[in-house]
């Protein structure tokens, strides 16, 4: 299965093994199988993230840094990412677009809590995350026949009932994380119009506008957003990750010419314009005009990106935008931090942890693009 778009994980949502057990992780443990209690013991890490099974049907996995399966949900079709309630424990996989499903299903034993159906005439984005007190559930929508993106709210003590919507200011409304503030949204809007009528078809590639947008996440009042300059109106803006200055990283996906080089990776930050990194000539091209996921790592110090059109994945510098350390991945698609480092999954089953031991497990799985650290 070839792996397009992909995580992000916001910086502060990785929490190490001694963390999550002073927390939620005690009965987390309780609650597992035997060979999951087996598996939870060796583990530094735990993750989540959507995959194709073997036997053709589609699932989302929890897993060790090490590849071992520690619990898993089956899924109507194909999954995107996972977002992850601390306080409660639960977890939700969203559908990818354009599906309408997502799936709060308890990563301990797999078990599924409750399904979530979009409205009619929404499906979702395949992403979301849930407010610091974990009353509310935020998920990226899209209202197809108007051709605009949303960020719908959902109450988690009222049985995930979605109790209101904000205006996402573009369309294509793809990754939104909570910034460290806890008060404000940051959303990637891609730009690009679809409609379930015509599949993943794009609509309008020459009237493009990929975005990043800032809200208010109480009210949904516009904070800021900004646009890429007019030549690069077909760089879809789809994920992000935040880093230790609270600059918000951003990933493309070029729609223009195979043959064009557009910068794709930047950086945004509420109230300036958006800024470029420059990459030499040939890290472009082994990203193949495609960012699959962006992560931050720990400490927010280091920014990965991951192609898996180009197989490859690349570790910046925040503060420079310097390129650190190239690592060539087959359909490498997934990135969350791990310890000091990241953690990087494939299409073929692979699971990597860089910059590490750069061991290679290989899963019974073809995992999907993106990996939440739990």
């Amino acid at each position: 299965m070839r792996l397009f778009p992909g995580t992000k994980v916001a910086r502060g949502a990785f929490l190490d093994r001694r963390s999550f057990l002073i927390g939620a992780g005690a009965a987390f443990a309780a609650g597992l199988s035997p060979r999951g209690a087996e598996a939870f013991d060796r583990a530094d890490a735990l993750f989540g993230a959507s995959c194709l099974r073997p036997d053709g049907s589609f699932g989302c996995a929890v897993f060790t840094d090490r590849g071992e399966i520690v619990s898993a949900v089956a899924l109507p079709d194909r999954g995107h990412d996972v977002a992850f309630d601390k306080v409660s424990g639960r977890a939700v996989v969203f559908a990818r677009r354009p599906r309408t499903f997502a799936i709060v299903f308890d990563p301990t034993s797999g078990e599924t809590i409750k399904t979530l159906t979009s409205p009619e005439g929404r499906h979702f984005f395949g992403h979301g995350f849930f407010s610091p007190d974990g009353r509310l559930m935020y998920a990226t929508e899209h209202d197809y026949d108007a051709a605009r993106g949303l960020v719908a709210v959902y109450d988690v003590e009222a049985g995930y009932a979605r109790i209101g919507e904000f205006d996402a200011h573009g369309m294509d409304t793809h990754e939104a994380l909570l910034m460290p503030d806890g008060e404000t949204i940051v959303i990637a809007n891609g730009g690009i119009e679809t409609h379930p009528d015509y599949g993943r078809q794009m609509l309008n590639l020459p009237t493009m506008e990929p975005s990043i947008v800032f809200l208010d996440r109480k009210t949904g009042e516009l904070i800021d957003k900004q646009l890429l300059p007019q030549d690069l109106h077909k760089l879809s803006l789809h994920h992000i990750a935040i880093d230790a200055g609270n600059r918000v990283w951003f990933g493309g996906q070029y729609q223009g010419a195979a043959s064009d080089a557009p910068p794709l990776v930047g950086f945004a930050e509420a109230g300036k314009p958006l800024a470029l990194t420059e990459l030499a000539p040939t890290d472009l091209a082994s990203l193949a005009n495609y960012i699959g996921s962006v992560a931050a790592s720990r400490d927010g110090e280091r920014i990965a990106v991951s192609s898996p059109v180009g197989g490859t994945v690349m570790i910046l510098e925040a503060k420079t935008g310097n390129v650190l350390e190239r690592i060539g991945l087959t359909d490498g698609c997934g990135l969350a931090p791990d310890g000091s480092g990241f953690l990087a999954t494939s299409g073929t089953g692979a699971v990597l942890r860089l910059e590490e031991d750069d061991d290679t497990a290989m899963a019974d799985l073809e995992w999907d693009n993106h990996i939440l650290a739990l």
